[in-house]
């Protein structure tokens, strides 16, 4: 019997006009309806949280459908299956997938927008699985392999370098035999990417000048920038790339709170001059790929390779401002939220 279970959730209760304000979620309590026939029950224990969930709630044409107004806001989690009438999923299995911003999911366990895979918490954190084995790790592995195509002894930037892409962009370039130098806010956190992430250089965008960073730390220039940021530090960044370089656009975090047009960039004949590349990539192209990517990142861990770091914060009542620490910088690593 699951009528007893009652069910929190957060909808999309306003289209946002620069950050999300309160007003712009409702909060809603369901009675968790019995299985029909082939669902699953999840019970949410991590939320993802991420800087796209921003461009998700405009009504605006994009690699994915808004959420809809009164729609519960999409997201992905990790979660175990607490009822089952599906031979897919076992009681007891933990799943990853779009659970939305609910304590629970029900439906079909073949459902393909929810997109259920079965999880292994012995192999790695809950949270993590949300991270480096996650969407965020999905994104740097293919972002930088597939289109940033780094060489060995070419030189590598990644801005939001302590945020859950960046770190692992980083990482990987150096296992690849690259010279990886972040662009971060803070000297918390740029310690964090050169002393515990092995970053060969880290400029903090808070405190100095992010072009003269690059001419001391990319003294032979850029051929690959991963950008999450955009705005006036992708400007930058053009200033200073090589022929031929490969420019990855992830991300634009600095514009998806704007009021105003988006700031596109004002240096793009640089890569006129330079022969350059710059192109943008979306996780989801690459989803039957995924095993593949999680097998490496995975053998990597274990090995002590690269390092995982996740900023948890807890209770689902505190979604609206912990989402708002994206846009403020203030989270540390990979940004979750714990439910239970």
């Amino acid at each position: 019997m699951t009528t007893t279970l009652e069910n929190r959730q957060f909808r999309l209760a306003a289209r946002p006009v620069g950050m999300s304000q309160a007003s712009d979620w409702q909060q809603t309590v369901e009675t968790v309806r019995e299985l029909a026939e082939g669902e699953i029950l999840v019970q949410a224990l991590y939320l993802s949280l991420d800087p796209a969930m921003r461009g998700w709630m405009n009504d605006a044409k994009s690699y994915i459908r808004p959420v809809a107004i009164g729609e519960v806001m999409r997201a992905g989690g990790v979660g175990v299956v607490v009822a089952s009438r599906s031979a897919k999923f076992a009681v007891g299995e933990h799943v990853s997938g779009a659970l939305g911003v609910q304590q629970y999911w029900i439906g079909q366990a073949e459902d393909k927008a929810a997109a259920f895979y079965k999880i292994d918490p012995t192999l790695a954190p809950l949270p993590t699985w949300l991270n480096t084995l996650g969407m965020p790790g999905m994104t740097a592995y293919f972002g930088l392999t597939e289109v940033g195509q780094p060489r060995a002894g070419e030189t590598v930037v990644v801005s939001g370098a302590a945020g859950a892409v960046g770190q692992t962009v980083g990482q990987l370039a150096k296992l690849l035999g690259c010279r990886a130098v972040g662009i971060a806010g803070g000297a918390a956190k740029c310690d964090f990417v050169v002393k515990e992430l092995g970053f060969d250089a880290c400029i903090d965008y808070k405190q100095a000048s992010v072009r003269d960073g690059l001419k001391e730390h990319c003294p032979q220039g850029v051929d690959v920038y991963f950008d999450n940021v955009g705005g006036d530090i992708l400007d930058t960044v053009l200033t200073r790339i090589n022929r031929k370089a490969r420019i990855v656009i992830c991300g634009a975090i600095s514009q998806y709170n704007n009021t105003s047009q988006v700031q596109g960039p004002a240096n793009y004949l640089s890569l006129l001059v330079n022969r350059a590349r710059m192109e943008g990539m979306v996780v989801f192209d690459y989803a039957d790929r995924y095993p593949v990517a999680m097998a490496a990142l995975g053998k990597w861990l274990q090995e002590g390779k690269i390092k995982s770091r996740e900023d948890v914060v807890r209770g689902l009542e505190n979604f609206p401002q912990a989402l708002s620490m994206l846009f403020e910088g203030k989270n540390f690593g990979k940004l979750v939220l714990q439910l239970s």
